[in-house]
This record gives C-alpha cells, sequence and structure tokens, in this order.
C-alpha cells in the first residue's frame, strides 16, 4: 500500500512539473533576445567579389535563421598572429547579431568549419558590457587608433633636446677660440 501511496506522489510530481514546463514555454517571453558575435577570417587569395560573396552568405544565412544583424564590421586584411594554411593575412569580418534562441548556431559553425574559404571563425556570445562596448564602438566613442601620449610627449622632449644642443654648441667653441687666442697672445708676449 506505502509503495501505491510513494507512485501516486511520483505521478503528480511528473504532472505540475509537465505544467510547469508547459507553462515557461508558452509565455516564453521572446521580447529577451541574445547578442552574439561572430567573427571569420577569410582566406586572402580570394578575388574581392569572392570574399564578399562569402561574407554575404553567411550574413544571408544568419537572416533565414531568423536573427537580426546589427552591426558588420569589414575589417579588411590584415597581418596574422602566426601563420594558418601557409598564409600569413586574412581578411577578417566580425558580423554581430540578435536572436531569440541559440539554436541554429552549430549549424553555423558546421558550414564554416565545411568551407574552405574559411580560415577561422570565432562565435562570442555577448553580455552587458560586449553589448555596451560594440555600441559605443559604433557611436565613436571608442577609437580603435589612439595616438599615445607618451610617445609625442618623447618626440617633443627630443626636439627640445636637439635645440639646446644647438645652442650649446656655439657656446663651449666660443671659449675654445678664446683659449686658442688667448695662447697665441701668450706665446707672443713670451717673445
Amino acid at each position: 500500500m506505502q509503495s501505491f501511496a510513494y507512485l501516486c506522489d511520483r505521478f503528480v510530481d511528473l504532472v505540475l512539473l509537465s505544467v510547469y514546463v508547459y507553462y515557461f514555454f508558452t509565455n516564453y517571453d521572446t521580447s529577451i533576445m541574445r547578442h552574439y558575435e561572430v567573427t571569420f577570417i577569410v582566406d586572402p587569395v580570394l578575388s574581392g567579389d569572392e570574399i564578399k560573396s562569402t561574407a554575404t552568405t553567411y550574413v544571408d544565412h544568419l537572416k533565414n535563421e531568423g536573427s537580426e544583424i546589427v552591426h558588420i564590421d569589414e575589417m579588411g586584411l590584415r597581418e596574422l598572429a602566426y601563420p594558418i594554411n601557409k598564409r600569413n593575412s586574412g581578411v577578417y569580418y566580425c558580423v554581430e547579431f540578435t536572436s531569440p534562441t541559440g539554436d541554429f548556431l552549430p549549424k553555423l559553425e558546421l558550414a564554416f568549419r565545411r568551407d574552405e574559404r574559411i580560415m577561422r571563425f570565432l562565435t562570442v556570445k555577448l553580455d552587458k558590457y560586449g553589448i555596451k562596448y560594440n555600441a559605443d564602438k559604433r557611436a565613436g566613442l571608442i577609437n580603435e587608433f589612439k595616438p599615445k601620449k607618451k610617445k609625442v610627449e618623447e618626440t617633443e622632449r627630443k626636439d627640445r633636446d636637439r635645440r639646446d644642443r644647438k645652442k650649446e654648441s656655439p657656446a663651449k667653441e666660443a671659449p675654445a677660440e678664446k683659449t686658442a687666442e688667448s695662447k697665441t697672445s701668450d706665446s707672443g708676449a713670451a717673445e
């Protein structure tokens, strides 16, 4: 009899769990979008049109899966840190997008792995700091290439040192001339 009560309790728990799961999926808030960023390197040996068509292929793939493209950053040809497939450079693309779910990402990554035109890729889920950083970067608040103040100060200091050396060099020669004149005058006085 006790085992029957135990089974009834487990059945009730199972029914309640299924009700909770049903309620969760039917009232799932689709307004919560997940932010992703995929960066990939295209083989630079391809022509310019082939490189652009490769990028548009994957952007279209993302759109077909229901994602919304936030920004496409064509970083261009860059030198690699180490050779990949006997190449020392690659064409970089970074695509930021949003999606309600990330269910299609394994398919996308499989397509990247199978494509010979893609040298490397990286897919990242962005947190709130990554989203803010990318928004600030697009707005121009974050510059990629800022001149460092230290280098500017060093060049100014070197220029000042050069000017000081030029000013000091005639001053040093003048006393040397006087000493040479004084030696001649002293030698003339001795004679």
